[in-house]
């Protein structure tokens, strides 16, 4: 049993490593992941630029998967070039390769006194920001604390002629070790932790030198994977392919000249543990250095390898949640943004299909009754992909942000229902009628104004706009100004002509009412929770009257008017 037990207490201690490098970057995330993210934005201008940035941001997430996961998720929503996003990938291999080469340094002894740091900050701060650095602080404390305990564990067995015979038949093909270390490296999510693992075997003697170096061509090519298989769009595929092609080229490089490679690194780092560090920072290097004078041609072939998706004019596309972002929730929040803006712009089009139902156009209501269940299959997506995001990992912002996008998700989808059930069939029913063209007008006006109100409420979603927040919050007296006057028009009616038919009335009615109900979903989606934050929103109303530059409260309208929709 002592195989069984050795790998069991090697698998605690790579978890106990791969848990502390979690905790550094979900607390680097909490305390800087929006400053982190508008840096490399900011910098993705230049790919000598972004290269530097990459390496940077790598080394305060200690995650180049997690910088790969940006690079590709900028590179999916349009905001970044190919060049510049692939210059992001070489720069966060270089600094993985740092990370690994800091830890290789007998530092393990200070893991007591981060552990000891980080639950005092983590217990003491007030604020958001302490308690993440206090995590980082734990969290690099415990990646010391598993590097130190897997060494240990790994000591007694350097002579033991079973593993040293299982460890000789993994060694026999390079091929095969390397594509062993790739499948570790993509299973852990983590080239460092499987980098971390050959130092130690190699230290203790149990693999030789060679055979490491192998080992850690694997993790680098192993790594590779996990941003390739986290995007179906074609944008951020080719930011991931380019970065794996790059990596398997070196390999392709390195693995025959492995033989002449080992001796002279080892003799210069005099210990197998620092050789490895050494060999895997300057891979990662001399492919940055290679790499970089070439990105305009492994653009070119990028583009021919994974073309852009033709779609039909008009069409929404959207783009796929990326499932690895629910362990980043700031770059999960922005995905969800996205895809939450695509309902709104699948919502727009059913306002202007219900125009071109208006006009005659008999194909638009099964238009927009197929664009409603796209909604509201996207909106049960997007529910699902937000509650698999811990909420112990959100601070109090990305929490608003979560329940905002909930609140959009849901009142966009009741406003598509409202839309495609109610408000088709009532312009089905006044077209029956005879309706007048006058009346055909003023319908097209409330459904463009919707349109505006509903490409506003998508605007505060990203702006979170306090004054914008109010004049849409206006537009909700405005339409119920305009209800009122008309009810006591058709009360007026009535009045003065008893007998007269009032189906034509209650179709107006109907379809204003419904109006007022999609204008309120589109209110309550993104105005009200802004105004809440900001503590201008009462249980059941606004605080105050109109704010000054609010939308004008429509006037009664005399004489009364004709009825919406119907015939006078």
């Amino acid at each position: 049993m002592t195989g069984t037990v050795l790998l069991l207490d090697l698998a605690g201690w790579v978890a106990l490593l791969l848990w502390g490098i979690h905790m550094i970057r979900t607390g680097v995330q909490r305390a800087f992941g929006g400053d982190l993210q508008r840096v490399l934005g900011a910098s993705l201008n230049h790919p000598v630029k972004a290269m530097l940035t990459g390496l940077g941001v790598t080394m305060l997430l200690q995650s180049s998967t997690a910088t790969g996961l940006m690079a590709t998720a900028f590179a999916a929503g349009g905001l970044v070039e190919l060049m510049p996003a692939l210059a992001v990938m070489l720069g966060a291999n270089v600094g993985t390769a740092l990370i690994v080469k800091a830890l290789s340094f007998d530092v393990a002894m200070a893991a007591p006194v981060l552990v000891l740091i980080g639950a005092v900050a983590f217990r003491r701060a007030s604020g958001a920001k302490g308690k993440a650095i206090g995590r980082i602080a734990i969290g690099l404390g415990l990646v010391l604390l598993g590097l130190m305990r897997m060494v240990e564990t790994l000591a007694p067995y350097g002579e033991a002629p079973g593993l040293r015979v299982i460890l000789a038949i993994v060694a026999a093909d390079p091929v095969i070790t390397v594509l062993l270390a790739a499948l570790f490296a993509w299973v852990a999510h983590s080239s460092v932790a499987v980098i971390l693992l050959v130092a130690a075997l190699a230290g203790q003697g149990m693999v030789p030198s060679e055979t490491a170096l192998a080992l850690v061509l694997g993790a680098n090519l192993g790594s590779a994977l996990n941003p390739m298989m986290a995007t179906r769009e074609p944008a951020g595929r080719r930011v991931a392919l380019g970065n794996l092609l790059a990596r398997f080229a070196g390999c392709l490089v390195a693995l025959p000249l492995l033989g002449w490679i080992a001796p002279p690194i080892e003799a210069m780092a005099g210990d197998p543990r620092v050789a490895v560090a050494n060999f895997h920072l300057a891979f990662n290097g001399v492919l940055a250095l290679a790499a970089l004078p070439l990105l305009g041609l492994l653009a070119k072939l990028l583009r021919r390898l994974l073309p852009e998706v033709e779609t039909a004019p008009g069409a929404v596309r959207c783009l796929p949640l990326v499932v690895d972002h629910t362990e980043m929730p700031s770059m999960a929040l922005g995905d969800a943004s996205r895809h939450a803006l695509r309902m709104a712009d699948l919502l727009e089009g059913m306002l202007r299909d219900a125009i071109r139902l208006l006009r005659g156009d008999g194909l638009a209501a099964e238009r927009m009754r197929a664009a409603e269940r796209k909604i509201e299959g996207l909106g049960a997506e997007l529910q699902r992909y937000l509650a698999r995001l811990d909420a112990d990992t959100l601070n109090e912002a990305e929490e608003r942000r979560l329940a905002s996008l909930m609140s959009f998700t849901i009142q966009i989808g009741h406003a598509g229902d409202v839309l495609a059930r109610n408000v088709a069939t009532q312009i089905g029913r006044r077209r029956k009628l005879g309706a007048a063209s006058a009346d055909s007008l003023e319908l097209a006006g409330l459904l463009d104004r919707l349109s505006v109100n509903l490409r506003n409420a998508a605007s505060l979603l990203v702006t979170e706009d306090d004054r914008a927040a109010r004049r849409l919050a206006a537009e909700k007296r405005a339409f119920r100004a305009m209800e009122e006057a008309h009810v006591a028009a058709h009360v007026a009616w009535l009045r003065k002509e008893p007998a007269r038919d009032d189906a034509a009335w209650t179709v107006g009615l109907d379809l204003l009412r419904d109006l007022k109900r999609i204008n309120d979903h589109l209110v309550a989606a993104a105005a009200y929770p802004i105004l809440r934050n900001s503590g201008e929103l009462l249980d059941s109303r606004l605080r105050g009257t109109a704010p000054a530059g609010a939308a004008p409260r429509l006037p009664a309208l005399t004489p009364p008017p004709a009825p919406i929709g119907g015939v006078p």
